[in-house]
């Protein structure tokens, strides 16, 4: 089963060096594991752009959909074989990155 594993946090790219150490290691160690999928950091909701295309014209406008103090900064995709394995694999994401993590399923997708 696929997870996404959202960093929650209220700046983006806000790692320090030793917290950026420690993501490497997790990294190499969902690698080894063969957990791991993809993961990356995301901007800012400011530099955020919401697209409706539902009706004739498409409508842009600038910013997020929401306003909030915190948002997902960051994310895995982690192949595991089921939710607790997930969960352990989250909890070890929270203390490497030093952050609060979202665990979701995907729905639909199978490895």
């Amino acid at each position: 089963m696929y997870f996404l594993l959202g960093v929650i946090d209220s700046v983006s790219g806000s790692a320090t060096a030793s917290e950026g150490e420690a993501i490497d290691a997790f990294n190499d160690e969902l690698k080894a594991r063969g957990h791991w999928v993809i993961a990356g950091g995301i901007a800012s909701p400011d530099q955020s752009v919401m697209i409706d295309a539902r009706g004739a014209d498409a409508v842009t406008t600038q910013g997020p959909v929401s306003e909030a103090a915190e948002f997902v900064s960051g994310f895995w995709i982690i192949d595991a074989p089921h939710a607790d394995a997930a969960q352990h694999v989250a909890i070890a994401a929270s203390r490497a990155c030093n952050r609060c993590i979202e665990l979701r399923p995907l729905l639909g997708l199978a490895p």
